[in-house]
């Protein structure tokens, strides 16, 4: 593959990743979901906690391919900078969207999120690699990565806490609740998945994205050694991360160091066998509902979640004379009794919504008509 042919397998990836991410938050019933569709409860690790860096790995490589570009020109870097921030802001500014919508309730709406967090992480890293060389940006990344660790478990917690990974009382639960309080995470109300502090070792899985992407635009390396790269260090970085797992646990919800090498690795890893696949043995046919999938990813995404909470709000009469929203009534009176493994239906539920979203990502692709940020 050429450095300026577009990248089939990074389309394919993407599509597989929001496809995923649908799949795993529409089940029928939160309370029957087979396991390696939920998030680990704590330390440890499911395919489910795969897909959130997925996608600020995938944001990395589309750093490198698209101001990769202009950066190998005469290039106006206070306007690219421009438009880097105002992209975060509109990107942040959707993300609170979907948080406060339909009631938007200024006094107690949650803040982070994973929007924004994307957005975050976007103008940071992308501002980064404006003005720093590949090698810089490495050691930024193993800053990210030993900063955070040394964080969060050799700095005490005010208050008298000792350094601890639990969920309300490490460093980072306690500087959101002393920032963000009363606008965190609804489940739990004094700690947040997409905190402040955890966004650090999240820049570095962004940055694992752009050295990718860097690694793929080369044009002294054939696609073999290019995908041997990918696999090599796929591997190296999987093997370090269970050896990190044991002082410092991988482990989703706080995004710890350990969790950025683990889920690089499997980005690399299955990234690389794609682009084998596809990009160089032109196996290409099985993958077009993923490439659909990926040309709207943002747009689906904000989508399923505005669909979701509609659902939740719009209220069914039964005959008792109770009333359940949507969604439940869907699940009591279709899918539940389809199914006699109640597992099943719940799947059967979320596999519906993914149909359906492919659907519609297939009409706009029809229509060539690809919604932007």
């Amino acid at each position: 593959m050429q450095a300026n042919q577009r990248l089939l397998s990074l389309d394919i990836f993407r599509g597989m990743t929001i496809a995923a991410m649908i799949l795993v938050n529409n089940p029928g019933s939160w309370s029957h979901v087979y396991p390696p569709l939920l998030h680990a409860e704590w330390h440890g690790v499911t395919p489910t906690d795969w897909i959130f860096p997925f996608f600020i790995f995938i944001i990395g490589i589309a750093i490198a391919f698209a101001i990769g570009k202009r950066k190998e020109g005469d290039f106006d870097r206070s306007k690219l900078l421009e438009k880097i921030l105002k992209r975060s802001f509109i990107i942040f500014g959707i993300g609170l969207f979907l948080s406060g919508f339909p009631y938007f309730p200024i006094h107690k709406m949650r803040i982070p999120g994973v929007l924004q967090r994307i957005a975050l992480v976007y103008g940071i890293s992308a501002t980064l690699f404006i003005y720093l060389k590949p090698q810089s940006l490495f050691w930024v990344a193993i800053s990210c990565l030993m900063g955070y660790w040394a964080l969060m478990t050799l700095v005490p917690v005010p208050g008298g806490i000792a350094p601890n990974l639990e969920a309300e009382t490490n460093l980072g639960a306690w500087l959101d609740y002393t920032l963000m309080s009363g606008h965190l995470w609804s489940q739990s109300k004094v700690w947040d998945p997409e905190g402040l502090l955890s966004s650090i070792p999240a820049i570095a899985t962004s940055i694992s994205g752009i050295l990718c992407g860097l690694w793929l635009r080369t044009k002294d390396k054939t696609d073999y050694e290019k995908v041997a790269g990918m696999m090599v260090v796929g591997a190296v970085l999987l093997g370090l991360s269970w050896i990190w797992h044991l002082v410092f646990p991988i482990n989703k919800k706080i995004w710890t160091s350990s969790y950025v090498l683990h889920t690089s690795g499997i980005a690399l890893l299955l990234l690389g066998s794609i682009y084998w696949l596809v990009d160089i043995k032109g196996y290409k046919k099985w993958a077009k509902p993923f490439v659909i999938y990926g040309t709207n990813a943002l747009f689906v995404f904000v989508l399923s979640g505005l669909v979701a909470k509609t659902m939740w709000r719009i209220k069914i009469m039964m005959a008792d004379g109770e009333s359940v929203n949507l969604q439940a009534w869907l699940w009591q009176n279709i899918y539940r009794p389809a199914f006699e493994n109640i597992k099943t239906a719940s799947l059967a539920y979320a596999l519906t919504n993914v149909v359906f979203f492919l659907l519609l990502s297939w009409v706009l692709y029809r229509k060539k008509i690809f919604i932007k940020v």
